[in-house]
């Protein structure tokens, strides 16, 4: 903003804000106020308030791989296949990135399934994950480890042995959060370990699917 008498330089309108630096920092600051929000008219738009920060870190979602391929399938004989998620967020609410398949794994020429495991104890579901040890249990599932993701996935390598389903929906299930944080972060990583064991008694077939993971910041 200048005039004749001045030049106000700052990142936004806020009660407070503005760019101060000296010989080892560079600050950007903003100040909320009574009447923070979104305000626009016709040739400009106002974002007052805290939450509009002036942030350094654009928000970025990457995903390794698109196409996952298991190949041949032998009967009692685990498949796994991995993807890496990345993500990057300035903003001041943080992250969460969700996950669903859009149904189980279908064979389209039969209409033959791979269902969803249950676990070893019929307690894995989409929202709640279960051991998954035994090669005489059977079906679709996923496991994580990594940054921010939910318990009882690990942090670091290897992911271990509690899985879970992907939310379905083709049977009404919602998009489950597989990675979350409140804070501003950087080349957040974590790896989804997906796992096909199919007994001898399956349908030969081309079995597929859809997961669709959204990453949402929050500001």
């Amino acid at each position: 903003m200048v005039s004749e008498d001045y030049e106000l330089q700052m990142p936004n309108l806020n009660f407070s804000s503005g760019n101060m630096s000296s010989s080892g920092i560079n600050l950007g600051f903003t100040g909320g106020q009574t009447a923070s929000g979104e305000y626009s008219r016709d040739g400009y738009k106002l974002l007052a308030g805290f939450w509009y920060l002036k942030t350094i870190i654009p928000f970025t979602f990457t995903v390794s791989n698109q196409v996952i391929e298991f190949g041949s399938l032998s009967a009692g004989v685990p498949s796994l296949a991995t993807t890496t998620l990345s993500v990057s967020c300035g903003g001041a609410g943080g992250y969460q990135v969700t996950a669903q398949e859009n149904h189980q794994l279908m064979a389209f020429s039969t209409g033959g399934l791979i269902a969803d495991t249950t676990g070893d104890s019929g307690d894995i579901t989409y929202s709640n994950a279960g051991l998954w040890e035994n090669n005489t249990t059977y079906g679709f599932g996923y496991t994580m480890h990594g940054q921010d993701v939910p318990t009882p996935f690990p942090t670091a390598s290897p992911a271990g042995n509690y899985y879970k389903q992907f939310a379905d929906a083709s049977n009404s299930e919602g998009p489950e959060i597989i990675m979350y944080s409140e804070s501003v972060g950087k080349n957040r990583t974590a790896t989804v370990t997906y796992k096909i064991n199919i007994s001898a008694s399956q349908p030969a077939g081309r079995y597929q699917n859809v997961i669709t993971y959204i990453a949402t910041p929050t500001y």
